[in-house]
């Protein structure tokens, strides 16, 4: 019996990466599966995730990102998330869309050594994103257009979506996060906006227009709270979703309480039917970002029998080698966009269009 037993554990092999056989980053994720650690770890993720893109039933996929994507060089790999049609609606930091939007004015980040010398960057102006270096002055003069955009707005309340389109309008540049939801339809929130460059350009709109007399009321404002009622109504209106979280901060909160926030407004929904989360915060220290999605389930966050997979592993090595593969698999082939409509904040419809030949 107890041989028997252990034959039957002792029965899937780890089989060796082989490099010989390995030509595409498709190649090498297949080899992930049947290795070990994070390796197949990440090859979970990227399985969920095309189980996710494949479903019938078209769940709605919320991405989270959180952490110095811009600055590792992923913008691209974030904008054809939304070309392809892999993602419906995007959760952001404000620093990972200020910083699309610097790129998208022609400022960029530079390499440098981890070991730099600060406090002579800091007499040149200079910041460092630790092994990346990006113009102070660029921030500044970035910071002083969105608060010139600011205030050609309509005096009332914003969500986030709203200003995140504004600012897609204002871009020409086609590899940019911002322009492509803008053309594609994908809303983009930033719910801890203040604690950003966006929300400095802002404070600096706000305090101009309060320097010359003008009460609240009397120009633009971000309303958060319409953040959490216009992302639990596209969570409302779909009978399933996901959740794919690079890192993890507020956006990962944002995206796993819309199901608390659905009991609220009297729609339950029950959790995420899929959840995916590259990340190289740990569960023990009690902290959201390392939650894990267990835990998410006593919360009811995610539903019980949810597909889910978590790599522990940085997100310039991990993101890319997932997106990767599921764009070479064509996972995302076929699948529709789902284009909502708003109307004062309210949700009209989404509407189901064909992905199509993707451009560029």
């Amino acid at each position: 019996m107890i041989n028997n037993t252990k034959r039957s554990v002792l029965d899937d092999r780890v089989e060796h990466i082989d490099l010989e056989e390995v030509i595409t980053v498709r190649d090498l994720v297949n080899a992930y599966k049947d290795s070990s650690i994070q390796s197949r770890a990440l090859a979970s993720c990227a399985q969920v995730y095309e189980s996710a893109l494949q479903d019938p039933q078209r769940p709605f996929i919320f991405l989270g990102i959180s952490g110095p994507l811009i600055a590792a060089g992923l913008r691209k790999v974030l904008a054809d998330m939304v070309r392809f049609g892999l993602v419906d609606a995007i959760v952001s930091t404000g620093a990972i869309m200020y910083q699309d939007y610097l790129n998208a004015g022609g400022h960029w980040h530079y390499k440098c050594s981890p070991n730099i010398d600060d406090l002579m960057l800091k007499e040149l102006a200079i910041d460092r994103i630790y092994d990346t270096l990006v113009d102070e002055d660029a921030f500044y003069e970035k910071d002083a257009e969105i608060g010139d955009i600011a205030e050609t707005l309509e005096p009332r309340g914003y969500s986030s979506r709203e200003f995140m389109e504004v600012l897609g309008d204002s871009v020409a540049d086609e590899g940019s996060i911002l322009y492509n939801a803008r053309k594609y339809g994908v809303p983009i929130f930033v719910p801890a906006m203040n604690d950003s460059s966006i929300g400095i350009g802002l404070t600096g709109f706000y305090h101009k227009m309060l320097s010359e007399g003008r009460s609240y009321g009397e120009f633009m404002h971000i309303d958060s709270i319409r953040d959490n009622h216009e992302l639990t109504q596209l969570k409302i209106a779909t009978e399933r979703t996901a959740a794919v979280y690079i890192g993890g901060g507020v956006p990962k909160n944002f995206i796993q309480q819309m199901e608390g926030t659905a009991d609220t407004m009297g729609h339950p929904k029950g959790g995420h039917s899929y959840a995916v989360q590259i990340t190289t915060d740990s569960p023990q220290w009690g902290g959201l970002s390392g939650c894990t999605f267990e835990e998410a389930q006593s919360w009811g966050k995610i539903n019980p029998d949810a597909k889910t997979a978590v790599a522990y592993i940085e997100a310039s090595i991990g993101l890319s080698l997932m997106i990767s593969y599921v764009l070479q698999n064509g996972s995302w082939e076929g699948r529709s966009r789902l284009r909502p409509s708003w109307d004062n904040g309210q949700l009209v419809s989404l509407s189901p269009e064909p992905i199509g030949p993707i451009e560029g």
